[in-house]
């Protein structure tokens, strides 16, 4: 089959996604509409949000299962194991999925969908979107369940060298199997103001939830110094977050509310006339494995001052950001230099570059390839793949694949009692039956 003809049906699976907003949310969104420009099948699982629950469908004609599990923590499920496989499996029948594609390691509904997808046999591609540390508690539980989960992938892609280097490190993955493939950012909808901004008045912009790891405390130190030394820059901070209490206290304590503007939450389709209201974007992350809040900044023609933390430092080319330490008095030179070199920068021009650097439609092709490479990968059944769960150490790989087998059991015990053939598919609407028709021989084989 040649890769013209090669179309997938893909099950994009995450506990972050709309009316969720965030990195994460956005990139399974956009690609999940380019995806569909490019004639795949692609549908969305996540779990319940509110009173919105069951099928629904958005922009383009993607469909979207939200599964009537409520988030337990920091909008993750309650880990379960096996209560999720009867409903992830009737959606991998019923669509005649091809591949699973889960998003975040942080994702509980994620892991799991991947478990019981590679149990039945289909092929199963991961992303991560986030870099975690070696040390910490939670870092190092995160990374055991990262090193299940990858144990037995078919492929893996991450958003930036940085970030790729951190997954092969925690879970121990080939790293032939790990692609780069970066964000992106609708520049369609992040356009510059078309008239240009007076310098006589400097506004920085601040867009980020307003929690630790995104450098909320930095804040709090660098925008006192910052505005002590340059008497005509203002802030605009919006965002919320726990740390917001640190930033209004900050205000208060050096009379800054007329410098300091706190919009709160800000709404996606708000965000970008918050940032052409100002001239410098200022990210203060800790860490970060791709900020697409920079993508979206330099998309509007705003110059960037951030931290160099992550993959940070591959985003942009030198001349539209200015880099810093995650330090304070780093920070404000950085700013410092910001301000001087504004003048020379070109809001129209800085967005035009962002075409040509970033674009879904090229991310979504590069996914294409992935998810080839992932459709070329043997097919393996339960003995084989026990021992890769195995090298993951001395308990947990015992333990591992104890789940595993329990794992199949479940779904040996869900064909008996709702075979397969039972399960009625559901039918391609409009040309997408066309296009699909190459690969469903291989879909109703997995199926069964």
């Amino acid at each position: 089959m040649n890769g013209q003809s090669r179309k997938h049906r893909i099950l994009m699976v995450s506990d972050f996604f709309f009316p969720n907003f965030g990195g994460v949310e956005s990139h399974i969104y956009y690609l999940s509409q380019c995806l569909l420009k490019l004639g795949h099948k692609v549908v969305v699982m996540t779990h319940a949000y509110g009173s919105r629950s069951g099928v629904r469908y958005v922009t383009g004609g993607l469909k979207v299962y939200y599964v009537p599990w409520r988030p337990f923590l920091m909008q993750n499920t309650l880990p379960t194991l096996f209560m999720t496989f009867p409903i992830i499996r009737t959606i991998l029948i019923r669509e005649k999925i091809s591949v699973v594609h889960g998003h975040q390691a942080f994702s509980t509904l994620c892991h799991e969908a991947l478990m019981h997808a590679r149990t039945m046999g289909y092929k199963v591609v991961f992303t991560d979107h986030s870099l975690y540390g070696f040390a910490d508690v939670g870092s190092i539980h995160m990374n055991k369940v990262l090193q299940f989960t990858l144990a037995d992938i078919d492929q893996a892609i991450c958003v930036s060298h940085t970030s790729k280097e951190n997954t092969v490190l925690r879970s121990g993955i080939s790293p032939e199997k790990v692609f780069m493939v970066p964000n992106a950012v609708d520049t369609a909808m992040f356009t510059p103001s078309p008239n240009r901004l007076c310098c006589d008045e400097i506004i920085i912009v601040v867009i980020s939830r307003l929690v630790y790891r995104k450098g909320a405390d930095l804040l709090v130190e660098v925008i006192p110094e910052v505005c002590r030394l340059f008497p005509k820059v203002r802030f605009i901070v919006g965002g919320d977050g726990p740390k917001r209490v640190r930033l209004e206290e900050m205000r208060e304590k050096f009379s800054l509310q007329d410098r300091v503007e706190m919009l709160g939450a800000v709404p996606h389709a708000q965000v970008r006339s918050v940032l052409i209201s100002g001239h410098i974007f200022l990210n203060s992350s800790l860490t970060e494995a791709f900020c697409i809040a920079i993508l979206e900044a330099a998309s509007c023609g705003l110059l960037t001052v951030s931290t160099r933390v992550g993959g940070v430092p591959e985003v942009l080319p030198d001349d539209m950001i200015v880099l810093a330490e995650p330090d304070p008095e780093d920070m404000v030179r950085a700013v410092r230099k910001a301000i001087n070199v504004l003048p020379g920068i070109d809001p129209q021009i800085m967005h035009l570059r962002m075409k040509k650097l970033y674009s879904w439609d090229d991310v979504a092709k590069r996914t294409e390839i992935v998810y080839d490479r992932a459709m070329q990968s043997s097919n393996t059944d339960l003995l084989d793949r026990l021992p890769r769960y195995l090298t993951c150490g001395a308990w947990a790989g015992k333990l591992f694949c104890l789940v595993m087998v329990i794992n199949y059991l479940v779904w040996c015990l869900l064909e008996f009692m709702q075979p397969a053939e039972g399960i009625e598919a559901v039918p391609d609407i409009g040309p997408l039956d066309i296009h699909l028709d190459s690969v469903d021989d291989k879909c109703e084989a997995q199926g069964n």
